[in-house]
């Protein structure tokens, strides 16, 4: 992976508090999965960055490598990869997504 982009990378995630690296954006996200993962952030009243990686192909290739995780949308709290939009589903419908971000000192609105 170019150096550049990993820098980038560790920028975003250390600079903000969640950031979501997906395809399009918040407001017009270009696929399901990503929708999905918004959906859940924006329910919980979490403030994060999207990061459209669409625009940028060495990001978008650069991003799976950083995480070893094959597939976006990516999830990051606090500088720490939490998953894909699966897992941040399945962390949603039980409780862990809205304790992880409660621990890590995100604000999450009250359910």
């Amino acid at each position: 992976m170019d150096a550049t982009v990993s820098e980038r990378i560790k920028g975003d995630i250390t600079s903000n508090d969640v950031v979501l690296y997906m395809k399009g954006s918040p407001v017009f996200p270009q696929c399901g999965f990503s929708a999905a993962v918004v959906q859940v952030l924006t329910h919980l009243g979490v403030k994060f960055k999207g990061i459209d990686i669409l625009q940028d192909p060495s990001l978008r290739q650069g991003i799976k490598e950083f995480s070893q995780w094959p597939t976006i949308p990516q999830l990051y709290v606090k500088g720490e990869f939490v998953g894909g939009c699966d897992i941040v589903r399945e962390m949603f419908d039980s409780g862990e997504l809205q304790q992880l971000l409660t621990d890590k000192g995100v604000t999450v609105k009250a359910a």
